[in-house]
């Protein structure tokens, strides 16, 4: 049986020879890759988080404490996974097969790659995927075991990570151990707090005091271990040419790349521009966000903008580039106003409700916001996907305020997201 990417099948259906009581295996394998693939399986909760860290089970941990997990090995490397699930405590909900690799190359330049699943010894169904259904990602979701309605189901994800091992655990709430012996969970958030201000320090110091003070309000609205994508748009529309002219738009990229690099193991902030189109433009990263409004794409003097605003067309443009993300995304938009297409923007922002994508828009030295300005009434949402305020002068509030302002409504949504089952 070839199972399809996305599908979700029970394992009776899968494997008709398939008894709850019974041992099965499903095998990994990636081919064409230089680096070596690490396999691992998360046992999560509920909740989908990694509450027991026993029950990750990889290369040095072999096998869960109850015996329902165990790796399978050819010669030094994993290949693959027994399972017994009958024997699993009720406090695991889940099991994740995961694939990570390190170095320089990306899951794209593999050949192929599978998990088939074996019961008694016979081959029973196939996942199959290819280095074209991915991009630059060095870790893959690739598949989950989870419970319903009393039985076991499949769910083939296939899904790319811009992190890699770590990000991973990570993303399922567990900590990468440390050298230190004993280390307490404020040494842990210490750590992580330096670590972040280290890699800043390293490729760009003049965002260090930046990362402090972003550190600050993660801690406070308790975002500290939460993996995300950050996505920046921004209105390039006429109106704004002052505000590029002053510096404002550069000194958004300059606040807004910590928090990316915070969330995002890749440490790129995804970046828009729009005006009477929309314009995806290279992420800015630590290596190239100085003087990135003038440089990047000939400049944005080059991008073919400042015209009047279409919002619709990048809100449109945004929901597509995240449509397969596995992961919450925090969408900064800025804009100076000239708000008049409220029907389409409201239908949009209805539809997205349903996808892992939270709006903080964010209105700098304009007016006429339009629609903008009644989000938090706006009927029809599943949860509450979006936020608004306004500033006369990004420099007329701090940058700690800022940042306070900015995730302000974010854990919210995360909750609220989690509860409807939109996010993990």
């Amino acid at each position: 049986m070839q199972i399809r990417k996305g599908q979700r099948l029970p394992l009776t259906q899968l494997a008709p020879d398939y008894r709850q009581n019974e041992f099965f295996q499903i095998q990994t394998a990636i081919d064409g890759l230089v680096s070596e693939v690490d396999f691992s399986c998360f046992g999560v909760d509920v909740e989908q988080r990694l509450s027991d860290d026993r029950y990750m089970t990889f290369f040095n941990q072999a096998e869960t404490p109850c015996g329902s997990v165990s790796v399978s090995l050819l010669g030094n490397r994993v290949n693959g996974f027994n399972f017994r699930l009958s024997s699993l405590p009720a406090s695991i909900d889940m099991l994740v097969i995961t694939a990570a690799i390190d170095g320089t190359e990306t899951m794209s330049a593999m050949k192929s790659g599978h998990l088939k699943f074996f019961v008694a010894s016979n081959e029973a169904a196939e996942f199959a995927f290819e280095g074209k259904d991915f991009k630059n990602e060095k870790a893959l979701m690739l598949g989950e075991l989870y419970r319903k309605d009393g039985e076991w189901r499949f769910c083939a994800v296939g899904q790319g990570f811009d992190g890699g091992l770590d990000a991973l655990v990570k993303y399922f709430g567990g900590e990468v151990a440390s050298h230190q012996p004993d280390i307490s969970s404020s040494d842990t958030l210490q750590s992580v707090k330096l670590s972040l201000e280290k890699k800043i320090a390293k490729d760009a110091p003049k965002l260090v005091d930046l990362a402090k003070k972003a550190t600050i309000s993660l801690e406070k609205k308790q975002l500290s271990n939460l993996v995300a994508r950050v996505g920046l748009v921004l209105d390039t529309s006429g109106s704004m040419t002052r505000q590029f002219m002053q510096g404002r738009v550069q000194e958004v990229i300059n606040r807004m790349l910590p928090l990316a690099v915070h969330f995002d193991d890749d440490g790129e902030l995804d970046v828009w521009a729009f005006s009477m189109r929309s314009l995806a433009l290279p992420p800015a990263t630590l290596k190239n966000y100085g003087d990135y409004i003038n440089k990047i794409n000939g400049g944005w003097r080059q991008w073919g903008m400042l015209s009047y605003n279409n919002e619709p067309e990048v809100i449109r443009a945004v929901l597509d580039y995240y449509e397969n993300t596995h992961f919450p995304v925090l969408i900064i938009f800025i804009s100076d106003g000239g708000v008049d297409q409220n029907a389409k923007i409201k239908k949009l922002l209805v539809e997205a409700a349903s996808k892992p994508i939270f709006w903080q828009f964010v209105g700098i030295g304009g007016r006429n916001y339009g629609i903008l300005e009644k989000l938090d009434t706006m009927p029809g949402r599943v949860v509450d996907n979006c936020g608004f305020f306004a500033l006369d002068d990004l420099d007329s509030v701090s940058e700690q305020e800022l940042y306070d302002r900015l995730l302000q409504e974010f854990p919210a949504w995360i909750a609220d997201a989690k509860s409807q089952g939109i996010i993990n």
